[in-house]
């Protein structure tokens, strides 16, 4: 009785279906909106096309639209059917469901993936959400009209008919995109509660394609930050990664400190924000993956999420080592604390924690120049990862500029010239391994099998 009766609370203004399906969208043309089919992607156009030829409704829907109209190239495509998943599925040999709270489709074609969702209905009060309003599952179908309502944001809720090149527009989104506005579908208060990672996604949505957030929709953003907390780790990662790496992380971050939603809510904000030593360091590594995102450049999550966290394990590390714990030791409890930290709000990866570690554990090894050291450090597999970090610490100034250029020079030099460049350990000289003189009889050998 209690969850019915929050749901009753929490729930959008009651629209019936039958008064969706009446709602008439604007159809814009290719005139207008300027996306030609031969802009999307082919693996895009091959969904659209089978689930339309089978007598199904299918649409490049959401971001990609709103980016191709932007001007901006998009990172992937999804469509929107009426096709239900497992009839999707049987369409296309190379695709699985997947996903319980959604349940959708994905759809291999060559290098790309694309995902096919089927047209969600209203919500009703048999919805089922929990105490604060989230939505817990959500997969009853309904029409075009009520999945467009359904959507987070007006410029997200545009669907592109490849068949014909024009876009059915439900909530004014091409205006408001052309208008530089972002506007919630529906009430915010309920949207966000549907789904607070809609907060996040706000910001990235204006700091990337510089809208100014429609005062209706940013007002409640600070008094329901807290409900991030309700907001599963792997679905906060997922949204902090698009963030971190949409080529806008200078702007999202600066963003997110205005609306209220980077104290208390995700440490790792916290540490970009709220950490004097590694300030510089921080604003230096979002700049770069910046222009590396703009530049159509790789970008590892595992060494950006290095340098957000950097600072953190540097003071666990001196504190450590101010108790008496041997440096070593030190740094990898350092780094466990704060990975476990994080991991309370963001679901950080094995495979990502692995690379942010390994990173990380090599910072020692650059600041021994003598013996085969150098050499054994340039054979690591991270070693260029591990590099590029250090460089960034010395243009912070946390670390001597001297240092990162010797290891640039020490890395393309000829291995004669590198010989010269060892720099002499503090006694002068530098230290050669001493290799350990077997006894007569075989010493070592002898006593590993039991002889004397």
């Amino acid at each position: 009785m209690i969850r019915k009766l929050l749901r009753r609370v929490f729930r959008r203004d009651p629209v019936t279906a039958t008064a969706l399906r009446s709602i008439e969208p604007a159809i814009i043309p290719v005139a207008q909106h300027g996306i030609t089919r031969d802009r999307i992607s082919p693996a895009s156009r091959r969904v659209c096309s089978t689930l339309q030829e089978a007598g199904f409704k299918a649409f490049v829907v959401g971001g990609a639209v709103r980016d191709l109209i932007a001007g901006i190239t998009p990172k992937d495509y999804d469509v929107a059917t009426d096709a239900t998943p497992e009839q999707v599925r049987e369409l296309f040999r190379r695709s699985r469901i997947i996903g319980r709270r959604f349940r959708i489709v994905h759809v291999m074609s060559g290098p790309e993936t694309i995902e096919v969702s089927t047209f969600r209905a209203s919500q009703s009060e048999e919805t089922n959400t929990d105490e604060h309003g989230r939505i817990l599952a959500d997969n009853v179908w309904g029409s075009q009209a009520e999945d467009a309502t359904r959507r987070d944001f007006t410029i997200n809720a545009l669907y592109y008919d490849p068949s014909n090149e024009t876009v059915i527009d439900y909530h004014h989104g091409v205006g408001d995109l052309k208008q530089k506005t972002l506007r919630v579908i529906g009430d915010p208060v309920t949207r966000y509660r549907e789904d607070p990672v809609r907060m996040l996604r706000a910001v990235r949505m204006a700091a990337k394609l510089g809208l100014i957030i429609d005062p209706a929709a940013r007002k409640p953003i600070l008094e329901l930050a807290e409900l991030l907390g309700n907001v599963p780790p792997a679905r906060l990662f997922d949204e902090m990664l698009k963030l971190l790496t949409s080529g806008h992380a200078v702007a999202c971050i600066k963003q997110l400190r205005e609306e209220g939603l980077h104290t208390g809510l995700l440490p790792l904000l916290d540490v970009i924000l709220q950490q004097p030593m590694g300030e510089r360091f921080v604003w230096l590594a979002l700049e770069n993956t910046d222009d590396r995102v703009r530049a159509g450049k790789p970008v590892s999550p595992g060494f950006l999420f290095a340098t957000l966290l950097w600072h953190e394990v540097l003071a666990s590390w001196e504190a450590r080592k101010a108790r008496g714990e041997p440096s070593q030791a030190a740094l990898f409890e350092a780094m466990s604390d704060v990975l476990d930290q994080q991991a309370e709000k963001l679901a950080i990866t094995r495979k990502i924690s692995a690379d942010i570690k390994e990173i990380w554990a090599l910072q020692p090894r650059f600041e021994r120049r003598a013996g085969k050291a150098p050499h054994r450090l340039l054979e690591q597999p991270r070693y260029r990862a591990g590099y590029d970090f250090l460089r960034l610490r010395a243009l912070s100034g946390e670390v001597p500029t001297e240092l990162a250029e010797w290891w640039n020079d020490f890395a393309d030099a000829n291995p004669e010239s590198r010989e010269t460049m060892l720099v002499p350990d503090r006694d002068g000289i530098a230290k050669k391994r001493r290799r350990r003189r077997r006894k007569p009889g075989g010493g070592a050998d002898n006593a590993a099998s039991g002889k004397e």
